[in-house]
């Protein structure tokens, strides 16, 4: 394999990780740096629901996604 077709894997593979990994922050990272701002949105957009009335029977009502266990 020549240094030129070596650097050219290394470019393509180099590019797919920084794809992924661009793709992932918003996904992933960013939630969890911003979870007071995605509380406070859960609030207004929950705002007026009455669970009961919502909810399907037999299933567990809801519960905040942010609390840590």
């Amino acid at each position: 394999m020549s240094q030129s077709s070596s650097r050219r894997v290394v470019l393509i593979f180099g590019g797919f990780v920084a794809a992924v990994a661009a793709a992932f922050y918003p996904i992933y990272y960013h939630p969890l740096e911003h979870i007071e701002d995605y509380k406070k949105e859960q609030t207004v957009n929950r705002a007026g629901v009455i669970q009961e009335n919502v909810q399907p029977p037999g299933l567990k009502v809801w519960s905040d996604p942010f609390s840590r266990k």
